[in-house]
This record gives structure tokens, sequence and C-alpha cells, in this order.
């Protein structure tokens, strides 16, 4: 969606150069710092990232684990 939005002349600028710095657009400039501003202005949305991110971490580990002991018991005699 397209909006239209002032901000003052010095942050334009800021986010002008930002902007040139990493090499993304200007609205990706803007997308990112709101999506930041409203992430830090919602306890619930920073519980549910970390979660998130937590979950994806246990399933890589699980798969690894289920992996590795696999491996171990295709070793071992029986």
């Amino acid at each position: 969606m397209k909006t239209a939005i002032s901000v003052p002349d010095q942050l334009f600028h800021q986010a002008e150069k930002l902007a040139h710095r990493t090499g993304k657009s200007r609205s990706q400039i803007y997308q990112e710092a709101l999506a930041e501003y409203l992430l830090r202005r919602d306890p619930g949305a920073v519980t549910e990232a970390m979660d998130q991110a937590l979950a994806e971490i246990d399933q890589v580990s699980e798969t690894w684990l289920s992996q590795a002991g696999r491996q171990a018991l295709e070793r071992s005699e029986w």
C-alpha cells in the first residue's frame, strides 16, 4: 500500500544516507523502521517472536540430535 507522510528534513536526509549506505530503498528503510517501532510497543509481539525463534531452534537441534543418536545406535553392537 502506498501512503504519503511528512518527516522533518533532517530525518529525511538521515534516512537517505542510511538507504544509500545499506543499499536499501527508501521504502524499505521506512518499512523496517515502522515495523521495529511497532514491535517495541507491543510486548506480546516480542514474546511471540522469541517463542517462534526458539521453536525453530528446537526443530533444528531435535533433527541434529535424532541424526546423531541414530548414527550412534548404528555403530553399536546389539
